[in-house]
């Protein structure tokens, strides 16, 4: 892998019903770490464009459906192959785009084929129904309950792990029978783009389709009778938008949003640093930005002291810079915005008295200007105030001591989110009592982080962290309606009339 730039002429277009189309009105992408940079230029779809879209999936429907789903994973196992081969110059392009290291950007690219050839591993259980037999003395009738596809459905993706999480729903859905039209994020389309467009050129025409653009244009993947569902990842606020949209049609949606996450430290916590480590890219990866990041550490009062001491002698050898640059450890946030907000909660915590430490040196240079942040620890803080309240995103968590199991339970629960949480301990059985206890839809045990996610379990959140679930034979049900078909027997029939 060569950590070289790829040069700002990058450009994407539009793939719609297996032709690429190029548009006037383009999204011009700049670099978060280099203010005014231009990565590349996206197409910018119009209304009319998203409609050719959504009728060039609906157009595919019958024949993809038609086909058995092995037949469906030969194709798709056929689609996915050699993906690999421009993983580099993806990964730079995604790092350049979102500001996130390299090799984080080409982890995100390889677990989009991970998760699609697990997905693929599905193929015999997509249309494994069962038998409802008769009951004795009842109507005799033998039902069969079967699965079948919802038609063109639509997966929005965020800047964050853009292509890692479309893994997640992606396969699942076409394996399922269902065509789909893939939105990347508009602040970061480049590398989405060009990776599900090699996959899309080896289906069938219109079976899959990406559409980039601004998302006031794009109202039509959404609000759209001819949609059958909405498969959306991305902040609590824009879950409830697209909740309101989708109602307009009574869309369905699997909303997989914000988090809030607890990291609970029992007292017996393994404090190695190998678990240190662990502990440090769950905060940090991503400079903070994932859904499934710990953003809450709760530690036993008498381990508090070690877990710090660890924590730090992390962030004391971060190098905050460029992404490709050799040495980097930490990019920049991705959107001026988002830095301005964890800058202003940090403030917050500052003001309130809290102790806040900072660590790294903000880079300089044509680098100075970019969206970079010095990674931080809020000591102890008061639990009503912001950073601890809300997802901060960023390089930033509260550690929160508690004296006993009850409280550490309660506090990690009294959120609005329901995404994940992990609890660390040397003991198994603690580990399954309080985990059991977690209000969030995927536990770790001495662990967290979306690197060190099963790749084959279901996921997704409760409370406001969204609803349904991605990965595993979950997900594809998730991309299916259940069918039943009742036989009645009339001699039986006859016979009980009598």
């Amino acid at each position: 892998m060569t950590m070289t730039e790829t040069s700002a002429g990058v450009r994407t277009g539009l793939y719609i019903g297996g032709a690429e189309r190029f548009t006037d009105d383009v999204l011009s992408v700049t670099d978060p770490a280099r203010p005014g940079a231009v990565v590349g230029q996206a197409a910018a779809a119009s209304a009319a464009d998203v409609a050719d879209a959504v009728a060039a999936a609906n157009a595919a429907f019958p024949g993809w459906a038609a086909l058995g789903a092995a037949e469906r994973a030969r194709m798709m196992a056929e689609a996915i192959a050699g993906i690999a081969d421009d993983r580099d110059e993806d990964a730079a392009i995604l790092s350049q785009e979102n500001g996130k290291v390299r090799m984080e950007a080409w982890v995100d690219a390889l677990v989009f084929e991970i998760r699609w050839n697990l997905a693929l591993m599905l193929a015999d259980e997509v249309e494994k129904g069962h038998t409802l037999p008769v009951v004795p003395g009842a109507i005799p009738v033998s039902t069969e309950v079967a699965y079948q596809p919802l038609g063109a459905v639509t997966v929005i993706v965020p800047f964050n792990w853009p292509i890692a999480i479309l893994g997640a729903a992606l396969p699942h859905a076409l394996l399922a029978g269902n065509t789909a039209i893939v939105k990347p994020p508009p602040s970061a389309p480049l590398a989405t783009a060009r990776v599900v467009q090699r996959v899309a050129e080896k289906l069938p025409p219109g079976v899959l389709n990406v559409v980039t653009g601004r998302d006031e244009d794009m109202a039509g993947l959404i609000q759209n009778t001819d949609v059958a569902k909405v498969c959306f990842t991305g902040s609590v606020n824009g879950g409830k938008r697209m909740m309101e949209m989708a109602s307009k049609t009574l869309t369905r949606v699997t909303l997989e949003l914000g988090g809030n996450d607890a990291a609970v430290f029992l007292a017996d916590a393994i404090l190695d640093e190998t678990h240190l480590d662990r502990l440090f890219a769950a905060v940090y990866d991503t400079t903070g930005q994932i859904c499934m990041n710990a953003k809450r550490v709760f530690v036993h009062r008498s381990r508090m002291d070690e877990l710090l001491a660890g924590l730090e002698a992390r962030l004391n050898k971060v190098v905050l810079g460029y992404g490709l640059d050799e040495g980097t450890s930490m990019g920049p946030l991705h959107q001026p915005a988002q830095k301005a907000f964890v800058e202003e909660i940090i403030q917050e915590a500052k003001d309130a008295g809290a102790d806040v430490r900072e660590f790294g040196e903000l880079p300089g240079g044509d680098l100075a200007g970019g969206n970079f942040l010095r990674p931080a620890i809020v000591v102890d803080p008061d639990l009503q105030l912001r950073v601890v309240t809300q997802e901060q995103f960023g390089p930033v968590i509260p550690i929160i001591p508690f004296d006993d199991e009850d409280e550490a339970v309660r506090m990690a629960n009294d959120t609005w989110g329901g995404l994940c949480g992990s609890v660390w301990t040397a003991d198994p059985a603690a580990a399954q009592r309080v985990g059991s206890q977690l209000v969030c839809g995927y536990v770790w045990v001495n662990d967290h982080g979306a690197t060190r996610l099963d790749l084959r379990a279901p996921f997704g959140g409760m409370k406001q962290s969204g609803m349904g679930r991605e990965q595993g034979i979950e997900g594809v049900r998730a991309f299916q309606d259940t069918r039943s078909i009742a036989t009645i027997d009339p001699e039986a029939l006859a016979a009980m009339a009598h």
